[in-house]
């Protein structure tokens, strides 16, 4: 009985002058000001006569100098400093508690009610303060008293709130002195405020719910519109700040799907998101949760109804893959202690720091709780004593976690006095660290950094020794935490650094995949899964050309699946395809978009025979076949045409970002597959015009490719160079159709259907942008060509320019005799003979008018920079024209067959062949990648590493340093073997 007597005696009698009373650098004269302030007044005589008296005088002057928040409350009203002096502290704050309940009884206003709040929580942190730096309270102690202070708070708050509402008959109490016993509304203290480890200046963690049945509402008010605004009234309450300062800091993040619902939730609602949705970091979060105001029989009776969910009867170890993405610092190891900094150093989340002893903690508690129900226990220090009794840790262990538990609450106490901040870090200023050091009872800043990392270096290698097989977050080592409904301050700046410019928008898109927001991630296991594979995916897409624009594509694309289960569970078993998916979201914008409109397309991409081979034409023909042969009407034709190109065009960019064929392959691929699609429409075309007009007696058309396409070397983005030549029986005057036409209105109605079919947007996009320029006279000539006119056109008429453009043409459809016919047309052209000084002139000549119009020295400017692809074109088709007369078996459409076939005949060097046939390849390489990839110039300087990595690869080089440079020694070469050759 003494000693109860003595534990409720007068604080000033309970100093304890042998523990770390904070100390004044100046020798106690920090005090001096005020103790002369006060001796002036009558009234302040006994204060100062208090504070005159050892160990008060060292206390209190310590606090003055260290810091400036408690000093501005002994400043503001020194008759509480003096009645906290006097009186012992569990009394008085039971006494505070009792006065406030009383108070918030006769209170009629909002305002009123928040004042008394605010001198409530004024009195208790000072009191507080000075039973804790002095000696009187422990640790524990400290914290049970700031929580059960936010309990009467809350409790208080909501009763007023619950007055208000009957007073306008919002609410019918059964009790009217009690209105909110009996009401279902619900408030859960979460975290460590519900397990009354409320630290200093700590915000509080509320989720708060409602239970409908028993609302009582006036008739036609509902109840998730009273719940929601009662609760925002709470809030205001509670956390707003006036001229009296704020009670607590409220976070109601930690409710189901924060970002999505109401500060208020229906238990019905909240139980179907914890039952299908509830992720590993809620359960982690209500294990300490309790019913804290409000209804309370309610709340408990809920949250034995989410038991459940947050204890799960089998071992969960798949949880700990969560607690890993929780915490940081899960890669602490052995000796790792050594680079423990004092300064700047974050004693509650940093290396050795409270959250990995909480984390230590619950961990064990999330693995076995469901089992063993004693492990159920909210506070820290006794779930350490059971884990002990459980023999799951050994005693000096816990011992050790213990003291260190303690001693690091208490410095965070410290830290959050010294100016009411919710800080955890140590001052990183030398002056500011040596103040805070004498604040907290040491003699220098030295000694209190050795006391600390003597606590923090055992904590590190408990934690590492628990967690020392966790599996690496991310390629690059970054751990990333998701959790939570706040972001993660290093998070966003890991994020930064590896090459998101909105780390903000990534953490809520993967927070949303979490919460089930979308079909695909609504199951348990299709989480579980996500969870797995979720870092390697958030570094995949860091790597891509728009990391930002990769995970949101993804985003989208995962919004549009009806189930993950399966994409999850082959990218865990196939990272490259998680690699490759990447790419395709973020590096190549195109694929990402096709990819998202027609998820059919995964089941292509996941399938293994997409990467041995590409199709030939006759299974190209077959599946564009199948694809329209069940069209309804005109328009689901070029549909369904665009289906099937966008598709199979996407299959060919899978493969040239896999690697699985080169840029020569996929050029011959894309023309391949536009001659396919060319050839469907122009069936298509014809049908419709012998529908509409019959047929010309006689008639005929081909399609002639010209450029990339009659090249076989097409890209991703290519456009469509093409001429339309045609022919009839010379007696004809008009078709035989409904609707007859003269033969040139005939082929000029052909060719521009044909155009329409390959280029007109639907709903399903474009399948190719046509070019006809460079059919005879251009843009001012009809759009088809009669044969007769193409062949004199050609021999009379087209400019040099036109004629090199002649070597690249191709004649890919139409029939056979008309085929042949322009084939030899075209062929007579070229292999007239030539003036070599004219042509080389007239080539120079447009080499000097491009590069006046377009010219760059930006060497990525792969076509147009000085020894580009214009360039190599150039060469190949001034020698093939100025020699095809002699030799024409040097004519070939494509530039690397055609620098070959220049070789075999003896017009050009094999070193020189051999130059520009690797510089040609290096270039087409580069391209494929660039048009599949970027949709704008490409810019070394701001792209990122992924992209650079793909580059290198394609053009052979071990990295992309070395890429440059040798692209830049190739141009060079090009340019000076086009100023020799072309003369």
């Amino acid at each position: 009985m003494a000693g109860e007597q003595a534990a409720q005696g007068p604080l000033i009698a309970r100093i304890d002058a042998a523990s770390r009373l904070p100390q004044d650098p100046a020798g106690g004269a920090s005090l001096e000001p005020l103790l002369a302030d006060w001796c002036n007044s009558e009234a302040r005589a006994g204060l100062v006569d208090l504070i005159e008296q050892e160990p008060v005088r060292t206390l209190i002057a310590g606090v003055v100098a260290g810091s400036p928040y408690l000093k501005s409350e002994i400043v503001r009203n020194p008759d509480r400093l003096e009645a906290i002096l006097r009186n012992s502290p569990e009394q008085r704050f039971a006494d505070l508690t009792q006065k406030l309940g009383t108070r918030l009884a006769e209170v009629r206003e909002m305002t009123e009610a928040m004042t008394a709040l605010r001198v409530y929580k004024a009195e208790v942190a000072l009191m507080t303060a000075l039973a804790d730096l002095g000696g009187i309270w422990g640790v524990m102690q400290v914290t049970r008293v700031l929580s059960e202070a936010a309990d009467a708070a809350l409790r208080g708050a909501v009763r007023f709130l619950f007055r208000q509402a009957a007073a306008k008959g919002d609410w019918l109490p059964e009790d009217p002195d009690e209105p909110e016993q009996g009401s279902g509304y619900i408030v859960l203290a979460v975290g460590k405020y519900g397990a009354f480890e409320l630290n200093y200046s700590s915000d509080i963690d509320l989720i708060v719910f409602y239970e409908r049945a028993l609302a009582r509402l006036k008739p036609g008010l509902e109840a998730p519109t009273f719940f929601v605004r009662l609760t925002r009234d709470l809030v205001r309450l509670i956390d707003e700040r006036t001229a009296a300062g704020y009670v607590f800091r409220t976070d109601l993040r930690l409710r189901p799907d924060a970002g999505a619902t109401q500060i208020a939730l229906s238990t019905d609602a909240a139980a179907q998101y914890y039952e299908s949705f509830g992720q590993n970091w809620e359960r982690a979060a209500l294990i300490k949760a309790r019913a804290c105001a409000g209804d309370i029989e309610a709340g408990e009776a809920f949250l034995a109804e989410l038991a459940p969910f947050i204890w799960r009867r089998n071992l969960d170890y798949a949880a700990i893959a969560d607690i890993h993405a929780m915490k940081r610092q899960i890669h602490a190891f052995r000796g790792f202690g050594a680079g423990i900094g004092v300064a700047g150093h974050n004693i509650k989340l940093g290396p050795g720091g409270i959250r990995e002893i909480e984390f230590f903690v619950q961990t064990q508690q999330l693995i076995a709780g469901g089992r063993q129900r004693n492990l159920r226990t909210r506070r820290t220090l006794d779930t350490l004593a059971t884990l002990v009794a459980l023999a799951w840790i050994e005693k000096p262990v816990a011992d050790e976690i213990i003291g260190a538990y303690l001693y690091l609450r208490e410095i965070e106490h410290r830290l959050q006095m010294v100016a009411d901040e919710q800080t955890h870090v140590v001052p990183d200023d030398p002056v500011r660290l040596e103040a805070f050091a004498r604040f907290a009872g040491y003699a220098s800043a030295a000694e209190f950094s050795e006391a600390l990392r003597a606590v923090l270096v055992p904590v590190q290698g408990h934690y590492a020794r628990l967690f020392e097989s966790a599996p690496e977050l991310t390629a690059a080592g970054a751990n990333l935490v998701f959790a939570g409904e706040t972001d993660d301050p290093d998070t966003v700046a890991a994020l930064t650094r590896m090459g998101y410019a909105r780390p903000s928008d990534v953490l809520a898109i993967v927070r949303g995949w979490h919460h089930g927001r979308y079909g695909a991630v609504r199951t348990a296991r299709a989480r579980e899964l996500l969870t797995e594979v979720q870092p390697l995916l958030v570094q995949a897409f860091a790597e891509t050309a728009d990391p930002d624009r990769a995970i949101t594509t993804f985003d989208r694309f995962l919004a549009a699946l009806p189930a993950g289960v399966q994409l999850f569970s082959l990218l865990k078993a196939n990272p490259p395809l998680m690699r490759l998916l990447a790419d395709m979201m973020g590096t190549a914008p195109r694929l990402a978009r096709i990819l998202s409109r027609r998820r059919r397309l995964l089941d292509a991409v996941i399938d293994p025979r997409t990467f041995r081979a590409l199709p030939t034409a006759t299974e190209l023909d077959e599946a564009i076949a199948a694809e329209l042969k069940d069209a309804i009407d005109p328009q689901d034709v070029l549909d369904r045409a665009r289906v099937i190109g966008s598709e199979q065009a996407f299959l060919i960019g899978v493969k040239v970002l896999s690697g699985a064929i080169n840029a020569g392959e996929a050029g011959t691929a894309y023309a391949v597959l536009a001659e396919r699609l060319i050839a469907a429409m122009v069936d298509d075309v014809e049908k419709e015009m012998e529908r509409a007009h019959g047929r010309v007696p006689g008639g005929g058309a081909v399609v002639v490719a010209m450029g990339k396409l009659g090249g076989r070397e097409l890209s991703a983005s290519s456009d469509l160079d093409l001429i339309v030549v045609y022919d009839f029986d010379p007696s004809a005057t008009q078709s035989d159709g409904e609707k007859p036409l003269a033969p040139s209105q005939y082929y000029a109605r052909y060719t521009q259907r044909l155009i329409a079919h390959l280029s007109a947007p639907t709903a399903e996009g474009t399948l190719y942008e046509v070019d006809m320029r460079l059919r005879p006279s251009g843009q001012k000539g009809p759009v088809a060509a009669q044969l007769s006119t193409f062949r004199e056109y050609q021999a009379t008429e087209a400019w040099t320019w036109e004629h090199l453009a002649l070597t690249r043409a191709r004649v890919i459809t139409g029939p056979p005799g008309l085929r042949s016919a322009v084939e030899a047309a075209i062929r007579d052209t070229l292999v007239r003979p030539r003036d070599r000084a004219v042509i080389s002139k007239d080539v120079q000549d447009m080499r000097a008018r491009i590069a006046a119009d377009k010219g760059t020295d930006r060497i990525w400017d792969l076509k147009q920079v000085r020894g580009g692809l214009v360039d190599l074109e150039f060469i190949a088709q001034h020698l093939q024209l100025i020699h095809a007369a002699a030799h024409p078996e040097v004519l070939d459409q494509n530039t690397l067959a055609a620098y070959r076939k220049l070789a075999e005949a003896g017009v050009l060097s094999g070193a020189d062949a051999e130059r520009l046939t690797q510089a040609t390849r290096l270039l087409h390489n580069l391209t494929q990648i660039l048009r599949l990839c970027l949709e704008e110039p490409f810019d070394p300087a701001t792209a990122p590493s992924g992209l650079k990595a793909l580059l290198a690869r394609a053009g052979d080089a071990p990295d992309f340093a070395t890429l440059e440079g040798e692209l830049a020694e190739t141009l060079a070469g090009v340019a000076t073997r086009f100023s020799e050759l072309v003369q």
